[in-house]
């Protein structure tokens, strides 16, 4: 097929818009973070409780970046599954603090398409990634609010039966997931012109088990700052439920939300600067050091492409 000649130009204009955009809003994330806090916080914890959940973060972080490689499976493309991860790990890190837009569906696009990937193929790999991300969500939180949901505030509107009752639900739907990857006769559909096909049950294990293993590392991450003031799966079921109400609110990050909620849930418990200090930690550990390295990281592939990319 003959391209237009100015389809180079339009790409160029488009990729300068979208590190534009990229800078301006980490110009506007980074005037929102209270630095002088952030830092506090940090240095008043002991150094074995923050390697130990530095190091948690960085497992959690390096979990996630498998999940591309089950959309390069998925996909059959070829690009090396080292570049994959990276890509993989710069998207999430700007999707949570950016917003998925940016983050997780635009950067993908941006480089792997830079990369040579085919825009049908990241089509898939980035529907892919939402669905294997929030399986491994759906199965945690419906294992834990059916064995040992927590007792939420009144105002809420949603007592401790009302918790087992969605757990059970979302269990439901891992169950029926499952099954249909197994059993299911039709293996594919079209939507609007998109073919969607069914993964088979050992991906579907392996999506699960990603998922499963990254939210629990990222729980880990609170629950070891706080060291030890509330129960695993307490910090678990708290950060399950913050994690939905920063969807539901849709503010990049969860900037404030993330807070409001741990302290909604937990500040009967904990003495409310503790709480406070532990989860500007958090934000530091597993928020804002992995969007540094992202950035370099992300400023490297761009260097390199550039580099390598035949004259238009």
């Amino acid at each position: 097929m003959r391209k237009h000649p100015w389809w180079p130009w339009i790409k160029r204009i488009l990729g300068i818009a979208f590190v534009l955009v990229v800078g301006a809003l980490l110009v506007r994330y980074a005037r929102n973070v209270d630095w002088g806090e952030v830092k506090q916080s940090v240095l008043e914890l002991p150094r074995d409780v923050l390697l130990m959940a530095f190091a948690l973060a960085a497992i959690s972080h390096a979990v996630y970046s498998l999940m591309d490689l089950v959309g390069r499976h998925y996909t059959g493309h070829r690009l090396a599954k080292r570049k994959v991860m990276q890509i993989s790990f710069i998207s999430y890190a700007f999707n949570l603090n950016l917003g998925s837009l940016v983050g997780g569906i635009g950067f993908r696009y941006r480089l792997y398409s830079k990369l040579g990937v085919r825009y049908s193929n990241i089509t898939r790999i980035v529907t892919l990634s939402m669905i294997t991300n929030w399986l491994g969500y759906i199965l945690l939180a419906g294992l834990v609010f059916t064995i040992a949901p927590m007792q939420l505030p009144p105002h809420w509107k949603l007592d401790h039966e009302g918790l087992r009752l969605l757990g059970v639900g979302l269990l439901a739907f891992s169950v029926v997931y499952l099954g249909s990857c197994a059993f299911s006769r039709r293996r594919s559909w079209t939507v609007r012109g998109h073919e969607i096909e069914l993964p088979s049950l050992r991906m579907a294990l392996a999506q699960l088990s990603i998922s499963s293993v990254h939210w629990l590392t990222m729980a880990a991450v609170p629950w070891m700052l706080l060291q030890g003031q509330v129960e695993y799966a307490t910090a678990l079921q708290v950060l399950l439920i913050a994690a939905i109400a920063g969807v539901v609110t849709h503010i990049p990050g969860g900037l404030g939300v993330i807070e409001a909620v741990f302290i909604a849930l937990l500040s009967h418990r904990i003495a409310e600067h503790q709480l406070l200090g532990a989860l500007l930690a958090y934000r530091a550990l597993f928020y804002i050091t992995p969007l540094v390295v992202g950035a370099l990281l992300y400023l490297k592939v761009e260097v390199r492409t550039r580099r390598h990319a035949p004259a238009a």
